[in-house]
């Protein structure tokens, strides 16, 4: 509950509320049941029903994961391939209630709702509903469908997506299905995802680039005569430095992906080895680096490449009907100019030489 209230930004003052309420049971037989459902889905956004249930079981069997719960609908049983009926088929009366509710919730709150529900003997009870939690991609997706189906209005769909998400989007994520090994964790310089091999020199990241490699530069710290280095890598290390440090501000500059501060990282330039929790890695070997989390990691990490159109334009459209202030470029380049065009740029507001 403490962290919780850090991470949320709660006051600690106001404490951890208690609730205090008749329980109804879903564990009474098959006509009792329990389960979770988001009234879209959480990780794309699709505007219908997701969620599971447990035929004679309480929440907690559903959400610790003790027994493996059935899918809500029939399509959704049909896409996961399972053989025990869903919600839908085995209770159809009580299933056609809770849609219609689910739906009454939705409008009234007029937002993606995570709601618990009990079904004692035959008898629906709503438990608990709250605006769900949602991946960046399904956050776009459903503020943009909320407005088109006029529940919200532009305005407030380009307010319910927050700025951080947007900004995940704009660069290559991990796929969060792929497994990961994490050999050293820093901070989120600047966010994105990279893979590539591990250079310790810019003269030689800017070589290696040169002959199609994709390299990772990893360094103490950058310095300004490392700036051909880092701009020919895919992403950069530091095992110094914060989120101010030069290697921060100008990978966030260029759109490289980060981490900087990564303070378990112990290079040997003289060797081509730096070490960390107990490992080896030398020029060349392939690692992957997550900006947006500070993370380094081990071999190559699947990865989902940014899609700019769609909902993200639709969005970006209304964003440009309101906004007051006017966006220009740091560019010097023409790959640069023609890259802040493609991405509604008014014009270069600074232009610095030495890059030229």
């Amino acid at each position: 509950a403490k962290f919780y209230r850090r991470m949320h930004d709660i006051p600690e003052s106001w404490g951890t509320a208690v609730n205090v309420q008749s329980m109804v049971f879903g564990n009474m037989g098959e006509t009792s049941a329990t389960g979770v459902a988001f009234t879209r889905n959480p990780s794309t956004g699709e505007a219908r029903l997701y969620g599971e249930f447990l035929i004679n079981a309480q929440g907690e069997d559903v959400v610790a994961g003790i027994r493996t719960p059935q899918s809500l609908t029939r399509i959704g049983r049909e896409e996961m391939g399972e053989t025990a009926p869903s919600m839908e088929e085995a209770m159809p009366e009580v299933f056609g209630q809770f849609v219609e509710v689910v739906g009454k919730l939705e409008s009234h709150y007029r937002d993606m709702q995570d709601i618990e529900f009990t079904v004692e003997q035959g008898r629906l009870w709503m438990l608990q509903t709250r605006n769900g939690k949602r991946t960046a991609k399904s956050a776009l997706k459903v503020a943009v469908d909320l407005a088109a189906e006029g529940v919200i209005s532009q305005e407030e769909a380009v307010s319910r997506v927050e700025p951080s998400a947007l900004d995940q989007l704009l660069h290559p994520t991990l796929d969060p299905e792929a497994p990961r090994t994490v050999i050293a964790a820093g901070l989120p310089a600047s966010p994105g995802a990279a893979t590539g091999k591990i250079v310790f020199d810019a003269d030689e990241a800017e070589r290696l680039a040169g002959l199609g490699e994709a390299v990772i530069l990893v360094r103490e710290e950058t310095s300004p005569e490392d700036i051909h280095g880092m701009h020919a890598a895919r992403g950069i290390v530091t095992a110094r430095g914060g989120m101010t440090s030069h290697a921060a501000v100008v990978a966030r500059g260029m759109g490289r992906a980060c981490v900087s501060g990564a303070g378990e990282i112990h290079i040997d330039e003289a060797k081509g080895v730096f070490t960390a929790r107990g490992r080896s890695f030398k020029t060349g070997d392939i690692i992957t680096i997550d900006g947006s989390k500070g993370e380094v990691l081990d071999g190559a990490v699947p990865m989902i490449e940014p899609e700019l159109t769609g909902d993200f334009q639709t969005l970006m459209g209304w964003a440009d009907k309101v906004r007051r202030l006017k966006v220009r470029a740091n560019a010097e380049t023409p790959l640069d100019a023609k890259t802040a065009r493609g991405f509604g740029a008014e014009g270069i507001g600074l232009c610095r030489t030495e890059h030229m």
